[in-house]
């Protein structure tokens, strides 16, 4: 199984709009594992776009709990279980993410206790395990060996910058941040930096279009997020040997492309660069 990482969806934020990318979710196939990092709306068919039969999910990271990155779990896990999945999957995350799981599950009792008798299923209640992502505790994925640090999302506290690596291959998610001059240390090295971005000249531009906004959004782009230039820096800093700009703010606006975003990050990093966009496979 090669080795990449496929961008499914690269919006910013939980909205979508005609002709907009769709929330953030992420598939890593890394030394014959696959993981899924993040279910924002669209993960189930964008995982099947990329040839992944769902029966065979298995791993799901989940950075923290805004909705963008976790909002379609729950009928991810429920689609990959109408089609076929009889083994267990193990789902890591912030603390409260279980909160999420039991919800979904007794909003869908009825259909799945009704497939369970009237099918013969297995009980997708007994195939799922959910583990709290700890800072001071590696885990295994498989082959895989993740580690996380925090990161720097207000108003949320329990997020995850996360580092996944095996036989010498390393991937980072820089998860949604502020810029974080630790998290350069964090991917020292790292053969990708998969780092959220914003294009500082559109943010404007976005917020009139949103138009249910109002200043508070603006405040919290720019304290809980990272313009494309300081992603670029963190690379840099990082000495990684390329860079994805993912969860894009904006994704959308037709004023703003692949060149305005290269434009901001050229100054400071001048290495391989990969502009997110849905479907984007990039291999390491």
């Amino acid at each position: 199984m090669a080795d990449f990482v496929a961008l499914l969806g690269t919006k910013g934020g939980p909205a979508i709009r005609p002709g907009s990318a769709m929330p953030t979710s992420t598939l890593l196939s890394l030394g014959g594992t696959r993981i899924v990092v993040d279910c924002g709306l669209g993960v189930t068919k964008s995982l099947v776009d990329q040839g992944m039969a769902l029966k065979d999910l298995a791993l799901v990271a989940i950075t923290h709990l805004h909705s963008d990155h976790y909002l379609e779990l729950g009928p991810l896990l429920h689609t990959a279980w109408v089609s076929g999945l009889k083994t267990p999957v193990s789902i890591w995350g912030p603390a409260g993410l279980d909160g999420y799981w039991q919800g979904f599950l007794a909003s869908m009792q009825a259909d799945i206790d009704l497939r369970i008798t009237d099918e013969g299923r297995p009980d997708l209640r007994d195939l799922v395990r959910l583990h709290v992502i700890r800072e001071d505790m590696p885990a295994m994925l498989g082959a895989v060996e993740m580690r996380a640090m925090p990161s720097l999302h207000p108003p949320l506290t329990d997020c995850w910058s996360l580092t996944f690596a095996v036989e010498g291959k390393r991937v980072v998610f820089s998860g949604d941040t502020a810029f974080n001059p630790a998290l350069a240390d964090f991917a020292k090295g790292a053969d990708l930096l998969i780092h959220e971005a914003m294009l500082e000249p559109a943010l404007g531009p976005l917020l009139a279009r949103i138009g249910n906004g109002d200043g508070r959004l603006m405040h919290h782009w720019l304290r809980a997020h990272t313009l494309a230039a300081d992603a670029a820096r963190t690379a840099t800093m990082a000495g990684v040997k390329a860079l994805a700009l993912h969860h894009l703010i904006p994704s959308d606006d037709p004023d703003f492309g692949p060149k305005d975003w290269t434009a901001d990050v050229r100054p400071h990093y001048d290495g391989p660069l990969h502009v997110g966009r849905d479907g984007l496979r990039i291999e390491i």
